[in-house]
């Protein structure tokens, strides 16, 4: 028994301390964003609280087009993977076709497959189409998620085939059981694979940069990357982390509020796997 709580007395000190480790970069960026701008860089600021960073920096570069630009990005990616990914996932999990084992193993290759692996061909293809910058050529190669597919297809095969028969019985079309049988028991896919595709797109960085060349169409990342390197930047720390905590806001108030649901989410997720 002593063992016992020496063994979890250890493993919560760990856990604090690894807590601690990642969460001292947010507590610095945070630190030094309200604070005077200063070219020392120090853990623990020694001027005084100001919001004349974050006016600064909003006021130097068009950030509010930006934010425009990147919720397009994320809410249309996300809103397109939701119905591609449901029909493929529902097709793979419940049709009986020839062939479905095969494309389920391609689709599943797919998820080893790093995006910077692509993005050569990707751009070929829209400089082809004439997409390049443009907000759906940013968007275009994502609008399916193998990932997605696998999450959604998994929880799919676990739902009992007699409740869509019985759905059937009762005069329900394919997509009325997709919605009211399939979809409500994949709930935790749905919003694991949310977080995933959220956070993805509204950091991402290589991509949006190769595409876009214009302020009308660039995301938040591409942004700071620019301002980073101005001279509206002065090359100082507090109007660079300014910046990136404009960015990284919106992300951190969604964790804090919605933080139970992620985790339930993902837990969720792997025990129907």
């Amino acid at each position: 028994m002593h063992a016992k709580k020496t063994k979890s007395i250890l493993i919560t000190l760990m856990s604090i301390v690894i807590a601690l480790v990642m969460l001292a970069p947010l507590v610095w960026l945070v630190g030094t964003a309200f604070t005077e701008p200063s070219f020392n860089m120090s853990f623990i600021p020694k001027t005084k609280f100001t919001l004349e960073n974050i006016k600064y920096v909003w006021n130097a570069i068009p950030f509010g087009q930006y934010y425009i630009n990147t919720l397009i990005l994320v809410i249309v990616t996300f809103s397109v993977q939701f119905i591609t990914s449901t029909m493929a996932a529902y097709a793979l999990a419940i049709l009986d076709f020839k062939g479905k084992t095969v494309i389920f193993a391609i689709i599943f290759m797919q998820i080893i497959i790093p995006n910077d692996v692509l993005i050569t061909p990707n751009f070929m293809t829209l400089s082809e189409l004439g997409l390049t910058n443009t907000k759906i050529g940013i968007m275009l190669p994502f609008y399916g998620s193998a990932l997605a597919i696998f999450l959604l297809r998994q929880h799919f095969k676990s739902v009992p085939k007699a409740l869509a028969e019985a759905a059937k019985l009762d005069g329900a079309t394919t997509w009325q059981t997709i919605w009211r049988v399939y979809m409500p028991t994949a709930k935790p896919a749905y919003l694991s694979f949310a977080v995933i595709s959220v956070s993805y797109h509204w950091n991402n960085y290589l991509w949006p940069l190769i595409v876009t060349n214009s302020p009308a169409n660039r995301t938040l990342t591409v942004g700071l990357a620019i301002f980073a390197k101005s001279k509206e930047a002065n090359m100082q720390w507090a109007n660079v982390c300014a910046a990136t905590f404009i960015i990284i806001l919106p992300l951190l108030i969604a964790f804090f509020i919605l933080q139970r649901q992620f985790m339930e989410s993902f837990v969720g997720a792997g025990i129907k796997e």
